[in-house]
């Protein structure tokens, strides 16, 4: 057993986003990610094959679906993303760090 802090460590270079992977078995993974004015590349989507449920702990993003509005995310705010559902991140907030939770199952 490992105690752990979700706010501890957190990198002051954000130049690139940062994905932890806290649990890893064979039916779930969860991450850590942590996110400042980071966006998903403009072309392709995320269709993953499992359900994703993301928490935003800590900032602001803004989730969009191929097939819906974008959906405004902050502290607090999560949602369930069943398999092949197609959505990229489009916007976090630059000026601050987005902390989010994964989790894949």
């Amino acid at each position: 057993m490992k105690l752990q802090n979700i706010f501890a460590d957190v990198p002051q270079n954000l130049e690139n986003e940062v994905f932890d992977l806290l649990i890893k078995t064979e039916s779930v993974r969860i991450e850590r990610i942590v996110s400042k004015g980071h966006q998903s590349p403009e072309s392709g989507w995320y269709d993953q094959e499992k359900n994703e449920w993301v928490l935003v702990l800590k900032g602001k993003a803004i989730l969009t679906f191929e097939d819906k509005q974008p959906i405004n995310l902050n502290k607090g705010d999560c949602i369930n993303i069943p398999p092949h559902k197609k959505h990229k991140v489009t916007w976090t907030d630059p000026d601050n760090e987005t902390i989010w939770l994964a989790v894949h199952y």
